[in-house]
């Protein structure tokens, strides 16, 4: 499915923090919407990575997104530097072909953020 916009988050919920209101306004103007989780965030102490997915799923239908992939990276240990993990972001970009993608800034307090 191409889309539009592809959304990437580290973890499940950090599309919705990072541009949720920008992903949603975009979804009701038209663009369609993907998003992308790189880890199951099963290192959180809020919630268990199952209670994590559902709430994703829930959120992602909320913004107006057409759908939502996990890339099943291992919490806190994202690596750009990982060939097999560049791979996996290299497919899911060639796989929708977005025009625009958002992903976190380089720099953030939170070492899965910055990579």
């Amino acid at each position: 499915m191409s889309v539009d916009i592809l959304a990437f988050g580290p973890h499940p919920d950090d599309v919705e923090l990072l541009c949720g209101g920008t992903v949603a306004k975009l979804a009701k103007h038209e663009y369609s919407i993907g998003c992308v989780d790189m880890t199951r965030g099963e290192l959180g102490t809020r919630g268990s990575s199952e209670e994590r997915a559902e709430e994703a799923a829930e959120a992602a239908r909320i913004i107006g997104a057409a759908f939502r992939e996990n890339l099943d990276i291992p919490d806190g240990g994202i690596n750009c530097r990982d060939y097999d993990q560049r791979h996996k972001v290299v497919e899911v970009i060639r796989k929708h072909s977005p025009k625009m993608v958002i992903c976190p800034a380089a720099k953030d307090r939170h070492p899965d953020h910055a990579q």
